[in-house]
């Protein structure tokens, strides 16, 4: 068995691992839930660092931990910023979030005209790059609702993460059905000229929970 295939091996059984005994669920931001891989919220702030956006924008609160650390990092950069983070609930969203005078919370489906029209004013109002991140309802039309959502919010330069397209067999979750992997195929080929995939800023760390989610704005 060559070194090529026991090392493909070896990531895809981590990653199994990891997803299926639920580490993933137990992973907190300064004490607050962040369902998110560390590896790849290692990634996002090294993204951060060097795109220094104004605004970051986040589909999925859920308790608010990632919100609290896309904050955290933007606030070490130092420039002016904004963190909207928008999610269907309120009511499980820490206090640590809800207090932090950088984070906005949005009530309502991110696939919402409302978020759009949100978020061009706040692109007129923090002018600068921006960071993107969908971690919602992961099924692939919702996903695709989203991705098109943001299509003139997000300019030559931005930066996308479609989170979760491990699922559906990616190698997590077999049965899930069509989800944010398959939404993003399907953005690609109604929009090719859009994005570009960043492989070598998804395969840094061994394995993602982002597989082909990783994109720049062109």
């Amino acid at each position: 068995m060559g070194f090529n295939l026991i090392h493909s091996l070896a990531k895809r059984y981590y990653h199994l691992w990891y997803y299926n005994t639920g580490v993933w669920q137990q992973t907190t931001w300064m004490g607050v839930q962040t369902y998110k891989s560390p590896m790849d919220m290692w990634n996002y702030q090294e993204i951060l660092y060097f795109l220094k956006p104004s605004v970051v924008i986040e589909f999925g609160t859920w308790k608010g931990g990632s919100a609290l650390f896309f904050s955290s990092v933007m606030q070490q950069i130092g420039r002016p910023y904004v963190v909207i983070s928008v999610d269907i609930t309120e009511s499980r969203i820490s206090e640590q979030t809800k207090s932090d005078p950088n984070i906005r919370l949005l009530t309502m489906s991110s696939a919402a005209p409302e978020v759009r029209q949100t978020l061009l004013a706040l692109r007129h109002d923090y002018p600068g790059p921006a960071f993107a991140i969908l971690d919602s309802d992961h099924s692939k039309q919702h996903v695709l609702a989203e991705m098109i959502n943001l299509r003139d919010i997000l300019l030559t330069g931005d930066y996308l993460v479609v989170e979760d397209s491990n699922i559906n067999g990616h190698p997590v979750a077999k049965s899930f059905g069509p989800g944010p992997y398959e939404a993003i195929e399907e953005y690609f080929s109604m929009f090719p000229q859009d994005y570009e995939h960043d492989f070598e800023r998804e395969k840094k760390f061994g394995f993602s929970f982002a597989p082909n989610g990783f994109l720049r704005r062109l």
